[in-house]
C-alpha cells in the first residue's frame, strides 16, 4: 500500500471514529478526540466535559469503550484516556452539538445562534462564526451566517487561531447543517517579547550619559554632602559662642572671690 493510500485511510477511520463517539457520548459532552500511533499500541485521547460518565463504575464505563473501539475499528492495543474540557464554551464540537441540541427541542435556530455567539464571546473568544444550511423556513433551502468579532480567513494566523467543527441534524423539513468557527486570543503568535534586566541595588543607568560621567556625577555629589557636613549650622555657632562667654564670666567671678 502507498503512503497516499495509507494517509487516506488513515484520515478515513478518524472520521468514522469521530462521529462513533460524537454519538455515543453526547451525555458526557463529546469536545473532540486525538489519535496517536505509538510502538505500543493505539493511544486515544477523548475531551469531554464530564468525565466520570464516561469512566463509569470502577472504570467499568472506559473498560467497555475501548473494547468495541478495537472490534469496530479494528485498533491494536488501544489505550483511551480522558481529559476534562476546562472551557467548554471555547470548544467548537461542544458548541455546535448545543446548537443542535437546542434545534431538535424546538428553538429558533436565529436565537439558538444568537445565544451561542453570545455565549462564546462571553467566555474571552476573539470572533464567532456561525452558519446554519438547510430547509430552515420552508421547501427551499437557504443557508445563514452569523458572525461577532475577528475571524481571520487565509494564511498562517488563521492555521493557529481559528478551530472550525461542523455537525448535522434531522428535522421534520430535512438535513440542517451546522458549522461553526471560533478564533482564540490566546493562540495569536507574538511578533517579539520584552525582556527586562533587573540592576543591582544601587545602580541606576540614566539614558545618553556614559559611566565616566555618571562617576564623575557621582564624585561631586560625595563631595558636596562631605562640604556640607563639615560646615557648621547656625544654631551650632550660636551654642558655641554662648558656652564660651559662660566660660569666661565664670573665670572673672572666681578671679575677683581670690583675695
Amino acid at each position: 500500500m502507498s503512503a497516499i493510500k495509507n494517509v487516506m485511510k488513515n484520515n478515513f477511520r478518524n472520521m468514522e471514529l469521530n462521529e462513533y463517539l460524537s454519538s455515543s457520548l453526547t451525555e458526557a459532552g463529546y469536545g473532540g478526540a486525538e489519535v496517536q500511533k505509538t510502538p505500543i499500541g493505539t493511544k486515544i485521547t477523548l475531551f469531554v466535559i464530564r468525565p466520570g460518565l464516561v469512566i463509569g463504575r470502577k472504570g467499568s464505563g472506559i473498560r467497555d469503550l475501548t473494547a468495541r473501539l478495537e472490534q469496530n475499528f479494528n485498533l491494536e492495543n488501544a489505550q483511551v484516556s480522558v481529559t476534562e474540557v476546562t472551557k467548554p464554551e471555547l470548544n467548537p464540537h461542544i458548541m455546535a452539538n448545543r446548537i443542535a441540541q437546542l434545534i431538535e427541542r424546538g428553538t429558533a435556530f436565529r436565537r439558538a445562534s444568537l445565544w451561542t455567539i453570545n455565549t462564546i464571546m462571553g467566555a474571552g473568544a476573539m470572533g464567532v462564526e456561525i452558519t446554519i444550511s438547510g430547509k430552515l423556513r420552508g421547501e427551499r433551502a437557504h443557508f445563514e451566517k452569523h458572525t461577532a468579532g475577528i475571524i481571520p480567513k487565509s494564511g498562517k494566523v488563521a492555521e493557529e487561531v481559528v478551530r472550525s467543527s461542523t455537525n448535522s441534524l434531522l428535522t421534520k423539513m430535512g438535513l440542517v447543517g451546522i458549522k461553526l468557527k471560533i478564533s482564540l486570543k490566546e493562540e495569536i503568535p507574538r511578533d517579539f517579547d520584552l525582556v527586562t534586566e533587573s540592576q543591582p541595588k544601587g545602580e541606576t543607568e540614566i539614558p545618553g550619559v556614559s559611566e565616566g560621567e555618571s562617576q564623575k556625577e557621582s564624585q561631586s555629589e560625595n563631595k558636596t554632602q562631605t562640604n556640607e557636613e563639615i560646615v557648621p549650622t547656625d544654631s551650632e555657632i550660636k551654642t558655641e559662642s554662648k558656652n564660651v562667654i559662660n566660660s569666661e564670666v565664670k573665670e572673672i567671678a572666681v578671679n575677683k572671690s581670690e583675695p
